[in-house]
């Protein structure tokens, strides 16, 4: 399939990356790895598609979910701003030691920096940053967030991405056939510019010591890639994606459907608890995403699915089907966000009634001690 990789080949492109000045760009190592064990586990989300304020704290099967209140700052006037992306502020401790990732960053800088400063989240902790696919509604606020808080971050601070299928311009349907609209991408110029490091995380992970990256997600289960984004291949004046790592020479240039080879999901094993599975957009399938991480980590106990599951277009037959696989992986939560759809949240519920959580923009969910 097209979305077979060529390490070999990928090691040659990355090569001529350094020389063309993207020295930045590493590539994860293909060892097996050790995953860490954590405490507990905090997540902010700094961003999602809705805020209610009338939501009431609870817990549930264990995880405590604190929602967001009036969503105000200190001057009324300003509020917390929704959109379709996804960013969440993530905080886990093992014993003394604490560790901050920030796991994508919105469709807007304007909407991650406004929030930022509401929620009162500290963005020099950050020890590392991960973007999950290369979705505009991910990456879109990466670049304003580095403007404003690069001098107060980490000098060696790392960013890591699925793989280099992140780099590709990606377009949107346009409603006609055989025409499209531009959907945008992640420009590793600016990266280097900002002077971050980017590991491409083809293979598992380990990140600041404490949570785990799947790497490419294997495709064993009934799930299939939903409608969304198109994809063209190619480098043209430093901006673009390495063709010849994903696809066939002559597919250079054209404009074919996104098989999303390069997502990754953010994982974490809490102590006594079992796996936190991060699925920012599912696309390749949520089912298939946990059981990736239960292989590359060895923990089969999954203690809470969070994230978006693109299940937002799953027609009704198909949408039963998954949330029946989900239930099978016997999740203590699972915590739809961004894509999931309203129709995944109703048929959870109805499926697995005492173990779905639904939070908004604001909302802090904690994990473990």
């Amino acid at each position: 399939m097209a979305g077979n990789l060529d390490r070999r080949g990928f090691l040659r492109a990355s090569a001529a990356f350094a020389a063309a000045g993207f020295s930045c760009i590493e590539i994860a190592s293909a060892a097996p790895i050790e995953v860490p064990t954590v405490d507990r586990l905090s997540l902010r989300v700094l961003i999602d598609s809705a805020h209610d304020q009338f939501l009431k704290p609870s817990t549930v099967q264990g995880v405590l979910h604190q929602p967001p209140g009036s969503g105000r700052g200190s001057d009324y006037r300003k509020v917390l701003h929704n959109q379709w992306g996804l960013s969440l502020f993530l905080e886990s401790q093992r014993a003394e030691e604490a560790r901050t990732i920030l796991l994508d960053f919105g469709y807007s800088p304007e909407a991650l920096l406004n929030n930022i400063e509401i929620l009162k989240v500290d963005p020099s902790k950050v020890d590392a940053l991960i973007v999950s696919h290369g979705h505009h509604d991910h990456y879109g606020g990466l670049t304003g967030f580095l403007n404003r808080y690069r001098s107060a971050l980490a000098p060696d601070l790392t960013l890591y991405a699925g793989g280099e299928d992140n780099f590709c311009h990606r377009l949107s349907p346009a409603g006609v056939p055989g025409q499209f609209t531009d959907f945008g991408q992640l420009d590793r110029r600016e990266l280097a510019a900002q002077k971050i490091r980017t590991v491409l995380c083809e293979t598992p992970a380990v990140v600041a010591g404490h949570a785990f990256t799947t790497g490419q997600i294997r495709r064993t289960s009934i799930e299939r890639i939903l409608p969304n984004t198109f994809v063209e291949r190619g480098i043209k004046e430093g901006l673009g994606c390495d063709a010849t790592h994903y696809s066939p020479a002559e597919l250079q240039g054209k404009v074919i459907p996104d098989e999303h080879v390069h997502e990754h999901a953010t994982c974490f094993n809490v102590k006594g608890k079992g796996l936190v599975v991060i699925s920012s957009c599912g696309h390749v399938g949520i089912v298939n995403s946990v059981r990736q991480a239960q292989e590359v980590s060895g923990v089969e106990k999954v203690h809470a699915i969070v994230g978006g599951f693109h299940l937002g277009p799953a027609p009704k037959d198909y949408l039963t089907q998954v949330v029946a696989e989900i239930r099978k992986l016997e999740p203590d939560v699972v915590v739809p966000m961004h894509c999931s759809g309203l129709n995944f949240t109703l048929e959870a519920q109805a499926q697995m009634p005492e173990h779905v959580i639904v939070p908004t923009t604001g909302s802090r969910l904690t994990f473990g001690a």
